[in-house]
C-alpha cells in the first residue's frame, strides 16, 4: 500500500520510565482513536524517549541487551496493542565496551515483532550556549556501525538519530538503497533547535527526495536541559507538512509514497549526480 499514516509523538520525558510509557500510551490513545482509518500506521517516539534528563550513568545503568528487557518488551506490547509500527526512538542497549552504551532506534511490527535496529552513529560532542553548556556524548555511548534501511512492502524507511541529521552522506547512503522516509527521533536542544531543527530536516527531505518523520523531546527536564519541541513530518519537496509546537503531544499526517517516484522522476536529482558516477575517486 502506498498510502501510510505517520504520526510523531513529542514528549518531555523524565529519568522514569513508567512516567514516560504512561505518557506514550495516552497519546497512543488519542492517535488511534482519532485516525482510525485503516491505514498502515508509523508511529515515532523521540530519542531517549523512557529515560531522559536524570543524573550520569543512568542510561548506562539501564541498559538492555538487544532484543531482551522490560523497556523493549513494553514498546513491543504496545504495537501489538495499538495494531501500530512502533519506532522507539531510542533506548540504551549494551554495546562491545562495558562502560558505553549504544544508542539504539527500534522498530516494532504490529504483531509486536523486532523488525529493525539502528544505532546512533553520530555522537554529540559539542559546546552550546544553554543551561548545560558541554555536551560529550561519547564519553558514555558507543558509536554506531551499520546503516539500516528497514523494508515494509512500499514502505523504504530510513534510520537516523538526532546529531546524525548533520551528516548527510549517511542519508545519501540511505538514498542510494531506496530510502522513501526518513526517521530523525531527536533530543535537539532549544538553542540549536531554534538555528537549525527546520532547516536540516527540510534539506534532509529535499536533498534524497524522501519524506522526514522526525520527533523531538520538548521543554525543561529534570536535570535543566532544554529541548526545543517542534517535531516535524516534512514532504520530499521541503514542505512541512505537521509541526507540533512546544507543547508536549503528537502530529499526524498521511502520505503517498508515490510522490517520491513522482518527483524522481520529474526532477532525477540521484541520477544527475555526477559525484557519485564520474567524478568520485
Amino acid at each position: 500500500m502506498a498510502n501510510w499514516r505517520l504520526s510523531a509523538i513529542q514528549l518531555t520525558s523524565t529519568p522514569e520510565p513508567a512516567q514516560n510509557f504512561a505518557q506514550v500510551v495516552n497519546y497512543l490513545q488519542q492517535l488511534c482513536a482519532t485516525h482510525a482509518d485503516g491505514l498502515p500506521h508509523l508511529v515515532a517516539l523521540p530519542e531517549c524517549f523512557a529515560i531522559f534528563g536524570g543524573r550520569d550513568g543512568l542510561q548506562l545503568e539501564q541498559q538492555e541487551v538487544l532484543g531482551q528487557g522490560v523497556i523493549q518488551q513494553a514498546c513491543a506490547a504496545l504495537a501489538k496493542r495499538f495494531g501500530v509500527y512502533l519506532l522507539a526512538g531510542s533506548l540504551p542497549t549494551t554495546s562491545p565496551e562495558p562502560q558505553r552504551f549504544s544508542a539504539s532506534s527500534l522498530l516494532f511490527a504490529p504483531d509486536g515483532s523486532l523488525i529493525a535496529d539502528y544505532q546512533k552513529m553520530h555522537l554529540f560532542d559539542v559546546q552550546v550556549a544553554d543551561n548545560t553548556g558541554s555536551y560529550l556524548e561519547s564519553a558514555t555511548t558507543y558509536p554506531g556501525q551499520k546503516i539500516t534501511l528497514a523494508t515494509v512492502a512500499e514502505l523504504k524507511l530510513g534510520l537516523s538519530v538526532c546529531y546524525d541529521v548533520r551528516f548527510p552522506g549517511l542519508m545519501q547512503a540511505l538514498g542510494a538503497r531506496g530510502m522513501n522516509v526518513l526517521t530523525v527521533p531527536a533530543a535537539f536542544t532549544k538553542v540549536t533547535g531554534t538555528a537549525h531543527w527546520h532547516t536540516l530536516l527540510k534539506a534532509r527531505a529535499i536533498e534524497n527526495q524522501c519524506f522526514v518523520l522526525a520527533p523531538n523531546q520538548t521543554g525543561v527536564h529534570a536535570n535543566g536541559r532544554e529541548t526545543y519541541g517542534h517535531s516535524l513530518i516534512v514532504s520530499p519537496w521541503g514542505e512541512v507538512l505537521a509541526d507540533a509546537g512546544t507543547e508536549a503531544g503528537w502530529v499526524s499526517t498521511v502520505i503517498d509514497l508515490t510522490d517520491c517516484v513522482r518527483l524522481k522522476q520529474k526532477m532525477p536529482v540521484a541520477h544527475h549526480n555526477r559525484f557519485n558516477s564520474e567524478l568520485k575517486p
